[in-house]
């Protein structure tokens, strides 16, 4: 079971480890709950780590997760009159999808 990298916080192990999860690779968080001892502990051992079951699916895990981690960040003008920034593909305000650039 190798260990496939460190979270800087839960909500995002979680969310590596479900998106893995999804793509049939199994996955999970250990670390869970050590961020509570941080100051007791070192704090680069109480991240939170995402785990995959099978080493013969670490290539295509770390495949996943580079993508993941590096999402295209867009700014632009949605219709509604909203600026939208990062990387997401649909506005926050009224849900349209972002315009695909020419």
């Amino acid at each position: 079971m190798p260990r496939l990298t460190q979270a800087p916080n839960i909500a995002l192990a979680a969310f590596w480890a479900d998106v893995l999860s999804q793509a049939g690779i199994a996955a999970s968080v250990q670390r869970y709950f050590l961020g509570s001892l941080a100051g007791e502990m070192p704090p680069d051992q109480c991240l939170p780590e995402v785990w995959i079951s099978d080493p013969g699916d670490e290539p295509r895990a770390r495949a996943l997760l580079k993508t993941l981690q590096n999402r295209p960040q867009y700014r632009w003008n949605c219709l509604c009159g909203e600026t939208v920034e990062g990387g997401f593909d649909g506005c926050w305000n009224c849900g349209v999808d972002r315009p695909q650039a020419g």
